[in-house]
């Protein structure tokens, strides 16, 4: 390590340095040393850390050093442990992320009730059953895990409206770490409910699993608060604020909701009514597209799609996601913020493997469609993708159709006059 704590003699950037530094202490780490090993090390040697810096680290660690995701999921924990008392203050002249309504203030509002609920209610009923693992006991956890579930919708918002506008920059690495780490904590929760649900007496893994769940949600809002959130309000502009604002109630809230809408101050440039509009979609482009079998305006054809009572999205040859439905009742999530990322950043970690796999047989032409189907609460969801390709086999893109079939299941019998 010596040769590159001297780095700085000889004319190597400071930056360049300390983010050789950081790669080699991570990599240490990644190698079995503990933290206590190289927490010192890390202060004398580094000092003060950027968020910035902690992003290029885990980019280069994926993408340069070829650690896999899921191990640098794994460090994660570890690294923060080290990162935490370090991490520089941002100091910003104006704060509109103060202000009710704006995204970042509601995810640290949410932050708020979900310490809450883990650190009061949760621990609280932890302790309780250390002692006696009543049925009361079981019923109030089983109670807290329920209302802890609603984190869902604030890893949601972040995952499919904050994480593809940092794409948008480049920002990779730490937007798939923590989705996976998202993952983990919302498998946690599912698993620690079934247990409380068929509870067998053995309280001593249960305390196990309540503190791990409470560890892990605690960390990921430090991790939000100080990493993700700061580094978003260093590469989003005010207008792409403005637009997960607006796009944030169609998958919802966690535990508590906006004060009220936020509408930054600001003098309206040239042309940005038009943009804003757009984003609404309360003013369609006028024209009409042709078909081999009629003609549509724009408007009727946008009416049509969302007037199926199935889902639909495409993405084109290329795996960029075009175009999706905005039915009444979607089944699963959907935000513009989406339009124009790669589809495969737009699925978890884990299941992008399945994704690649289904593209590559669509491409190939050994396959021209797949379906899956899978029940979610009161609905049972069908799944189905068609390779869509042109008159001469070309492969132009994938679609998705997805539609819930539990009323068409349920049809028994006849009927052959209106209702």
């Amino acid at each position: 390590m010596s040769e590159l704590i001297n780095n700085r003699e000889h004319g190597v950037p400071e930056q360049s340095r300390r983010q050789a530094l950081l790669k080699e202490i991570i990599k240490e780490l990644h190698q079995g040393k503990s933290v206590e090993e190289v927490k010192a090390r890390f202060e004398e040697a580094v000092g003060d850390v950027t968020v910035s810096e902690i992003s290029a680290m885990e980019h280069a660690l994926m993408e340069e050093e070829g650690i896999p995701v899921e191990e640098v999921q794994r460090l994660c924990s570890v690294h923060t442990a080290i990162f935490k008392g370090s991490i520089e203050d941002i100091h910003r002249s104006s704060k509109p992320e103060e202000q009710p309504g704006h995204p970042v203030h509601t995810f640290k509002l949410e932050n708020r009730e979900i310490e809450r609920l883990v650190n009061f209610k949760l621990e609280l009923h932890l302790d309780k059953i250390r002692k006696e693992d009543s049925e009361d006991i079981i019923l109030k956890l089983l109670e807290d895990l329920n209302l802890l579930m609603d984190l869902d919708k604030h890893y949601s918002r972040k995952e499919n409206l904050l994480f593809p506008y940092l794409e948008k920059y480049g920002i990779y690495g730490p937007t798939k770490v923590m989705w996976g780490v998202d993952d983990g904590i919302r498998m946690m929760i599912k698993e620690v409910k079934g247990k409380l649900a068929a509870y067998d007496g053995d309280k001593e893994t249960l305390s196990i699993d309540l503190e791990r769940i409470i560890q892990e949600v605690n960390a990921m809002i430090f991790k939000e608060e100080n990493i993700l959130l700061p580094m978003a309000l260093e590469k989003l502009t005010e207008d792409e604020w403005v637009r997960i604002a607006r796009e944030s109630d169609q998958i919802g809230f966690c535990l508590t909701a906006p004060e009220q809408e936020w509408v930054p101050e600001r003098v309206p440039l040239p042309g940005l009514a038009a943009v804003e509009e757009e984003g609404k979609g309360e003013t369609p482009p006028q024209g009409f597209v042709k078909f081999q079998t009629g003609i549509l305006s724009v408007e009727q054809l946008e009416a049509v799609m969302n007037h199926l009572p199935v889902d639909l999205t495409f993405i084109d040859e290329n795996d960029v996601v075009r175009y999706f439905s905005h039915g009444k009742e979607r089944i699963f999530a959907r935000t513009k913020a989406v339009i124009g990322r790669t589809v495969q950043n737009c699925h978890p970690p884990q299941s992008v493997h399945v994704v690649e796999e289904l593209l590559a047989e669509f491409k190939s032409g050994k396959k021209d469609a797949e379906d899956f189907w899978i029940p979610v609460k009161d609905k049972f969801v069908y799944i189905r993708y068609f390779a869509v390709r042109s008159e001469d086999g070309r492969y132009l893109g994938t679609l998705e159709f997805t539609q819930n079939i539990a009323p068409i299941r349920a049809l028994e019998g006849q009927k052959r006059i209106l209702s």
